[in-house]
C-alpha cells in the first residue's frame, strides 16, 4: 500500500475501481482502515463504485474472497490514523511492514510478484529503517533470505515506458561518484543482470545497446577514452558471452533509436542519463523494475504526492502499469 499519508491506497482503490479483473488476481498488504478512507475518497471524486475491502487472515484465504471484494492482508495495527499529506514515522513504520511482508510471501513462492506503491523515504527513516528505500530494503530481505551478503546480490533499477526500456549503471550517487563507478566489472555486471531478466521473461536474446557516456560516444577518445577502455571492453566480453549487446552508442541518439525498435533495452551510464528520456515520454506510464532480485517487483515510476493525497485526483495510470508489467513478466511461469 505504500506510505498511507500518501496517495498510495488511493491510486490502488481507483486501479480496483477502473479494473475489477484485478481484484481476482491481486491481494493488497497495508491497513484496512487506511485502504477504506481512500476508497471513500476516490467514490467521492469518482461516483459510487461497487469496492469494498475484505481482511483475510493469512494468504491461503484468498480463494475464497468473494468476487466483487478486493482481499487486504492486514500488517500490524495503525495506533491512531495518520494525517494525509504529513511525514510520520508511524506511516514509515507501516510501510515497511507492508515491504517485509510482501517481500518474504515473494521470497516464499506464496505471490508472484511484489508491485510496491509510493513509500517517503524521510517518513522511513523516521521509523528507524536502515534503507533508504524500495531498493536496498528488498535488496536486503532477499539476500538475508537466500543466505548471502548483500554485495552478492546485486540488484539494478530499469525505468520503462511505452516504447523505451532502459537500465542504469549507477543509481543515486553523485554525478562525479557516477563517472567513477563506470568500470569494466560494474557494466558488465549490468548486462548480465539486464540479460538474465529479459531471459527469465521470455526474450532469450535481448537486444542490448549500451550507451556511451561522453558526447559523440567520445569520438574514438577525442572527447573521453571511457568508450575505449572501459565500455567498449564490457561490451566486447558481453557478446563473448553469448550476450546480443552493442555498443557504445552515441548517448544522444540511443534512445531515439531504441523507441524506434532497433533494440530492446538501452543501458544507461548513470540517473540522469537514463531516466530523463523515459520521464520525458512517459512518466504517466512509466514502470519502475527491480532487476536482480529472485522475485518480480515493479512499482508506479512516481513518489507520494502528498499536496494531491486526500483529494482523490491521483492517477492510478503509472500503477496500472507497474501491475501490467509484473503480470507479463511473470506470464511464462505461471501460465
Amino acid at each position: 500500500m505504500g506510505d498511507p499519508a500518501g496517495i498510495g491506497p488511493e491510486i490502488i482503490a481507483k486501479a480496483m475501481r477502473e479494473r475489477p479483473e484485478l481484484q481476482r488476481q491481486l491481494v493488497v498488504v497495508g491497513d484496512m482502515v487506511t485502504l477504506e478512507r481512500a476508497a471513500l475518497v476516490t467514490d467521492a471524486n469518482d461516483g459510487p463504485g461497487q469496492l469494498a475491502f475484505v481482511r483475510i487472515p493469512d494468504l491461503g484465504h484468498w480463494g475464497g474472497v468473494p468476487a466483487d471484494h478486493v482481499a487486504v492482508m492486514q500488517t500490524g495495527e495503525l495506533k491512531r490514523p495518520v494525517a494525509l499529506g504529513q511525514i510520520d514515522a508511524l506511516a514509515g513504520r507501516a510501510a515497511a511492514d507492508c515491504i517485509r511482508f510482501a517481500a518474504e510471501a515473494a521470497l516464499n513462492g506464496d505471490a508472484r510478484a511484489v508491485v510496491t506503491a509510493p513509500i517517503h523515504k524521510e517518513a522511513l527513516a523516521a521509523a528507524g529503517v536502515a534503507h533508504p528505500g524500495h531498493t536496498e530494503f528488498l535488496q536486503a530481505l532477499a539476500a538475508a533470505h537466500l543466505g548471502v551478503s548483500v554485495d552478492n546480490l546485486p540488484v539494478r533499477m530499469m525505468l520503462s515506458c511505452p516504447g523505451l526500456s532502459t537500465v542504469l549503471v549507477s543509481i543515486h550517487v553523485s554525478l562525479r561518484q557516477a563517472l567513477d563507478a563506470v568500470t569494466v566489472e560494474r557494466i558488465l555486471q549490468t548486462l548480465r543482470i539486464t540479460n538474465a531478466h529479459f531471459r527469465l521473461c521470455g526474450l532469450p536474446l535481448a537486444r542490448i545497446a549500451v550507451a556511451g557516456l561522453n558526447p559523440h560516444a567520445g569520438e574514438g577518445g577525442l572527447f573521453g577514452r571511457e568508450e575505449v577502455d572501459i565500455i567498449a571492453p564490457a561490451v566486447q566480453q558481453a557478446v563473448r558471452e553469448g550476450m546480443q549487446v552493442s555498443g557504445p552508442h552515441a548517448p544522444d541518439t540511443v534512445f531515439m533509436r531504441a523507441r524506434q525498435g532497433h533494440f530492446d533495452v538501452v543501458v544507461a551510464m548513470y540517473h540522469d542519463q537514463g531516466l530523463i528520456p523515459v520521464k520525458l515520454l512517459g512518466l504517466e506510464h512509466g514502470v519502475n523494475t527491480t532487476l536482480g532480485l529472485p522475485f518480480v517487483r515493479t512499482s508506479p515510476d512516481h513518489g507520494t504526492a502528498f499536496d494531491l493525497a486526500g483529494t482523490g485526483r491521483a492517477s492510478a495510470a503509472s500503477l496500472l502499469a507497474a501491475i501490467d508489467a509484473a503480470l507479463q513478466m511473470t506470464a511464462s511461469t505461471h501460465a
